[in-house]
């Protein structure tokens, strides 16, 4: 029996996740961010679509999943797209939700296929963290979503893998530099959501925590190629616009 999408989006992601936990699915975006903080967000802010990773390979059970959960599939670009997103749509509440396959790729693209199962209902903190710092347009949603994540956890092996995320950027100039430009925009912004003294300092202590780990890795011979050309050259992808 299909049963509708609820209108509460956090309710319904949950959902998914329950209905989908043999594909399996986890949640990134805004939602997962809002999911993973033991004690609610810091910062609240509205969450429009809901977005998933999956494996390799898994898309015709994500495909059968989503039509018995009530949604409707973009046939089209999943026939053509569906190796690595796939789209779907709740039209009762005028939600879309986007699943990347394996990998993700916005404005720069994140491997992803050997962390699916890293955590139970999100992407490892660390890949959730990526996924924002990567935006090199950053507007708010995201750069609340930062906060609330470097608030909810402390940048550690089990919690945000900061020595990780240091290890990706070291690997990439490209990646560092939209990371790095996106770790100063949110401490250079936080004076502005008044928070409490305490809780702005957590946050900032978290961001110079971070910072430190990856201006201290060593940085590969790929990376120092890149950096001698820096700014010069566009070093970002413009996300796919999907109607």
């Amino acid at each position: 029996m299909t049963v509708a999408p609820l209108a509460d989006i956090l309710a319904e992601a949950r959902r998914i996740l329950d209905h989908a936990a043999h594909v399996p699915l986890r949640l990134l975006g805004g939602a997962a961010v809002a999911l993973s903080a033991p004690n609610g967000v810091l910062l609240e802010r509205d969450y429009n679509d809901i977005d998933f990773l999956t494996g390799h390979g898994r898309g015709p059970e994500v495909v059968e999943a989503f039509a018995q959960l009530g949604y409707e599939g973009d046939p089209r670009f999943n026939a053509l797209n569906g190796h690595r997103r796939l789209l779907f749509y709740d039209t009762s509440n005028a939600r879309r939700v986007d699943v990347f396959v394996a990998r993700f790729e916005m404005c720069h693209a994140l491997p992803l296929a050997k962390r699916v199962a890293l955590r139970d209902t999100t992407i490892p903190l660390a890949d959730l963290l990526l996924t924002k710092l990567q935006i090199f347009a950053l507007n708010e949603k995201d750069q609340r979503d930062i906060v609330n994540l470097l608030h909810a956890h402390p940048v550690e092996e089990h919690a945000i893998d900061g020595r990780y995320i240091a290890t990706l950027l070291a690997g990439d100039w490209g990646l560092w530099r939209t990371a790095t430009m996106n770790l100063e925009r949110v401490r250079g912004a936080l004076s502005r959501y008044e928070l409490q003294p305490e809780q702005e300092e957590v946050v900032r202590a978290r961001l110079d925590d971070l910072r430190r780990l990856v201006d201290a890795e060593p940085k590969s011979a790929k990376w120092k190629m890149r950096a001698r050309i820096g700014e010069r050259v566009k070093w970002y992808d413009e996300p796919e616009e999907i109607g």
